[in-house]
């Protein structure tokens, strides 16, 4: 029998983007390579090859290959290129089945005759409007109902998005299938002591410190955890990494002049060696987002050995497992009542961060991507042997 066949991927966010999705599109797509039977070839595609050090992240060989666009000179055919063109390019690989990693898929796939998957991992420009422009949740909502009407099956990241696409999508619960994400296995790996040393001197941490990861917009809501330590010891220090916003300016005005100035530090263009290491340094880990699809953070901060505080109302629950700490997100005092359980020393900490890892097993990625694998095998009707 000839083994022989080809999975395309919408890959343009694996080179571009340095967290989110960036990283559940990496992740993933190692993962399947090294799951993926004989003679199957895995082929990403993206208008250009983006940042170096992004594309290095994934582990090319001959069955994964990226794959850029041959006749599109100028930036605005590639960018089109994915809405649509691409479906030739896809037919003349022998593609058999395209994976829209990213909530996306091209228009034509159904008419061309061939397969196709969709990851969506939230809704929040639909349930949330107020987060964004306008004209964005537009765009954003036309390409939903494009990926479900192209897609033979949808992959929702969580049980709270299989919710979402199902009321504001009008899917059938039928179409979806329920795969966690996984984090990269760099975060179960631990830092030296030197490491750790080096990493706080170089972006110059305070002893004791809370962490947070993600772009620091409205929706994550980092201004609860500034305000949580006005009720915590005063040596303790929120470090909250991620992309600068207009919000985050904001916060750095709301505590100008404050006891806070000194205790919050908001960081910017960490490199991912230096992430993981600043997992490892820290006391406690806090994520009080609004709303999110998953919340790969609190897996990554888990693997990384920490206790974790995170916001009710959305998904975080699923994420974190029973042994997090879980708050309303407008409750500063109730988010310091919840850090002070998690503090190193106090009783039961430890016994709560290995009960976390051992839920956070299930998101591991050889098991992810055998999820995955078996969603292609049943959308191409394949037997379980290929």
């Amino acid at each position: 029998m000839n083994n022989r066949l080809t999975i395309g991927f919408d890959a343009k966010r694996l080179v571009r983007n340095g967290t989110g999705l960036g990283n559940y599109g990496r992740t993933l797509v190692n993962d399947l390579s090294a799951v993926v039977p004989d003679g199957w070839q895995l082929r990403l595609y993206t208008p250009d090859l983006g940042r170096d050090d992004l594309r290095r992240q994934v582990h090319e060989s001959e069955r994964l290959q990226f794959v850029t666009p041959r006749h599109c000179a100028l930036k605005v055919q590639r960018d089109l290129w994915r809405i649509g063109p691409i479906v030739g390019d896809l037919r003349r690989d022998g593609v058999r089945l395209y994976h829209g990693l990213t909530g996306e898929l091209p228009r034509g796939l159904r008419r061309a005759g061939l397969r196709s998957v969709v990851t969506i991992h939230d809704l929040i420009f639909m349930r949330h409007p107020e987060y964004y422009h306008w004209a964005d949740t537009k765009i954003y909502t036309w390409k939903f109902r494009v990926a479900c009407r192209e897609a033979d099956r949808i992959i929702a990241i969580s049980e709270r998005t299989k919710q979402d696409i199902m009321e504001l999508g009008g899917v059938d619960e039928n179409r979806i299938d329920v795969i966690y994400q996984s984090c990269s296995p760099r975060f179960q790996t631990a830092a030296t002591p030197e490491q750790v040393a080096s990493t706080a001197g170089r972006y110059h941490l305070p002893r004791r410190y809370m962490l947070s990861v993600g772009s620091i917009e409205e929706r994550k809501n980092m201004m609860l955890a500034a305000e949580a330590l006005r009720y915590l010891p005063d040596d303790l220090h929120l470090v909250a990494v991620g992309r600068p916003t207009d919000y985050s300016r904001r916060l750095q005005k709301h505590i100008e002049g404050t006891e806070l100035q000194q205790r919050v530090h908001l960081l910017h263009g960490v490199a991912d060696e230096d992430l993981q290491v600043m997992y490892q340094g820290a006391e406690v880990f806090v994520y009080p987002s609004r709303y999110e699809g998953f919340g790969i953070p609190v897996i990554e901060a888990i693997h990384s050995g920490l206790p974790v505080v995170a916001a009710t109302g959305s998904c975080l629950e699923e994420a974190g497992g029973p042994d997090c700490l879980y708050v309303d997100p407008d409750d500063a005092e109730g988010m310091a009542a919840a850090v002070k359980q998690l503090l190193q020393g106090v009783a039961g900490r430890e016994e709560r961060i290995g009960r976390s890892r051992d839920y956070v097993r299930r998101f591991e990625g050889s098991d992810v991507a055998s999820q995955v694998m078996d969603v292609y095998r049943r959308v191409l009707e394949l037997p379980d042997n290929l």
